[in-house]
């Protein structure tokens, strides 16, 4: 009973984060836009909510748990760049709503860029989600999950990328100020995409020196990031 207690909490408490955080994109979106007719904002929204609703229907419990509220092990760079990262996220849905919502500041984005910023989005998400349901480890954070029996994935997307969620993220990242209809949101855009990249990096090397198996997959599998490049 206690156990049922506490799962159901647990539940609970994952809900409420979910929400709050989409309430406060969503906020963040039409205050910065000044107005309720940004369309691009409810495209972008809307998107949102249907990934976060197939993520809950679609990926074990204790791996959105995982998501949520990881483990100990997570390594000090990553902690430097959860720090580093957060704000430049921010930064891009701020900068795209008030440029594409508020202000249309020049260069504008015409109308096709943004259908292929939708499109581009929509992948990406798709990428992610495709790794996530794959691998029961794809935690928030890098770290060794030994208190999971963390093991090499390389079924899905891992069978040709070693890092298939980074690429999905990079694709809806740089997707973004296209669906808000901005042009200046790809700056900190790219900044993030950096930083992701750089993630990249110090993630497989990580892996590499601590995962049992991931030297052997490394082999089998010989690109990061990008398909024929990294």
């Amino acid at each position: 009973m206690t156990n049922q207690v506490s799962k159901l909490g647990k539940a609970e408490g994952k809900l409420l984060f979910t929400i709050s955080f989409l309430v406060l994109m969503i906020a963040i979106t039409f205050i910065g836009a000044g107005r309720i007719d940004y369309w691009q904002g409810w495209v972008f929204n809307g998107l949102n909510i249907i990934f976060i609703l197939l993520s809950y229907f679609l990926l074990p419990p204790e791996l959105i748990q995982e998501r949520l509220k990881p483990g100990e092990g997570m390594k000090r760079w990553d902690k430097i760049f959860f720090i580093v990262s957060v704000p430049v996220f921010f930064a891009i849905l701020i900068i795209s709503v008030l440029d594409g919502g508020r202000f249309t500041w020049e260069p504008r984005i015409p109308i096709f860029m943004v259908i292929i910023g939708i499109v581009m989005y929509t992948i990406g998400q798709i990428i992610t989600l495709w790794a996530k349901k794959v691998n029961k480890f794809f935690s928030s954070v890098v770290r060794i999950q030994k208190d999971r029996n963390h093991t090499v994935c390389k079924s899905g997307p891992y069978h040709y990328l070693r890092h298939p969620g980074y690429f999905g993220g990079i694709l809806y990242t740089l997707a973004m100020p296209l669906v808000l209809g901005s042009f200046w949101g790809l700056i900190p855009a790219v900044i993030a995409v950096f930083l992701l990249v750089i993630r990249t990096y110090l993630e497989d090397e990580t892996l590499q020196r601590e995962l049992e198996g991931y030297m052997e997959y490394t082999n089998e599998v010989r690109y990061r990031l990008l398909p024929g490049i990294w």
